[in-house]
């Protein structure tokens, strides 16, 4: 008898001229199952839900452009169209397609998306916390566009002299990924903090992503286009927000008022990593939805 496969697999793919990498969690017989992180973050934060879902679902994850093992881009402009673009490459050479998606953040976002441009490509949708600001937050922040690039500019100039943050060791890491996170569990924090730094020449540890993934790109989509993307979705979708998060509650706004098929629930006692804050009941609740 084989023996058992306790974790993933690592596996390279190309999307536009860009190393880029997944996980594969096994189980090649079973529907499909993608996970997408969102910023700052790794593929292997989903570790907990791929375990709970690994033998029903044939998992894969990636490490979106400039985080995780995947490589960075050159230049200052992390844009969605380009996140988006590399998820329809894996999925298109995976062959994993239709799948069901379960995400975060800037992975909703994503995925939303790609949801909306290709409606047969997936089957059910969670997206946790993945719409961005909301509606009013929206109209306040929205600036003229030579406005925008100006400070677009200005804050690439600002972080082209900021070094990469440097820790003295896994030990220092880990407590800042304490500190970011209260919610976490010990374990947990040391397994995300292990898979998310790596070494530098110099013995230091640093994060994996690009700091240029923090910097809002100067022009992409519009907010109706976003709002036409969303109504073009076919799938059932499923909201999830911690109701001690910042994020707004989209079933409490106009958003989901946007899907052909929505369901929104606000998880207690979670923060923005719902996945992570209240692994068991998020899982309880995605398994009953994909089920559905």
């Amino acid at each position: 008898m084989a023996p058992p496969v306790h974790g993933p697999t690592s596996h390279i793919y190309f999307s536009q001229r860009l190393r880029l990498h997944y996980v594969d969690w096994g189980n090649p017989n079973a529907p499909p199952l993608l996970l997408v992180h969102g910023g700052r973050d790794h593929c292997r934060s989903w570790d907990w839900v791929a375990e709970a879902f690994r033998e029903d679902y044939h998992v894969i994850a990636p490490d979106l452009r400039g985080h995780g093992d995947s490589q960075w881009i050159e230049g200052g402009a992390y844009m969605l169209a380009d996140y988006v673009y590399d998820i329809a490459q894996l999925l298109h050479q995976t062959r994993l397609t239709p799948t069901a998606v379960v995400s975060h953040s800037l992975g909703g976002a994503i995925s939303l998306q790609y949801a909306g441009l290709y409606p047969d490509n997936v089957v059910k949708l969670v997206a946790i916390e993945g719409m961005g600001p909301p509606p009013d937050l929206r109209r306040k922040e929205r600036l003229p566009g030579p406005e925008r690039f100006v400070g677009w500019i200005d804050d690439v100039r600002k972080l082209s002299g900021r070094s990469p943050r440097r820790y003295a060791s896994i030990e220092d890491a880990f407590r800042r990924m304490q500190e970011e996170n209260p919610h976490l569990t010990p374990e947990q924090a040391r397994h995300l903090t292990v898979h998310g730094v790596s070494q530098n020449e110099d013995g230091t540890y640093s994060w994996k992503f690009d700091n240029y993934v923090r910097l809002q790109p100067p022009h992409g989509m519009r907010a109706a286009d976003t709002v036409e993307t969303w109504k073009r979705i076919r799938c059932p979708t499923l909201l999830v927000r911690g109701t001690e998060s910042w994020a707004a509650d989209p079933t409490a706004d106009e958003r989901a008022g946007h899907f052909a098929d929505v369901t929104g629930v606000n998880v207690e006692g979670a923060g923005h990593w719902v996945h992570h804050d209240r692994l068991e009941a998020f899982v309880r609740l995605t398994r009953e939805f994909l089920a559905a």
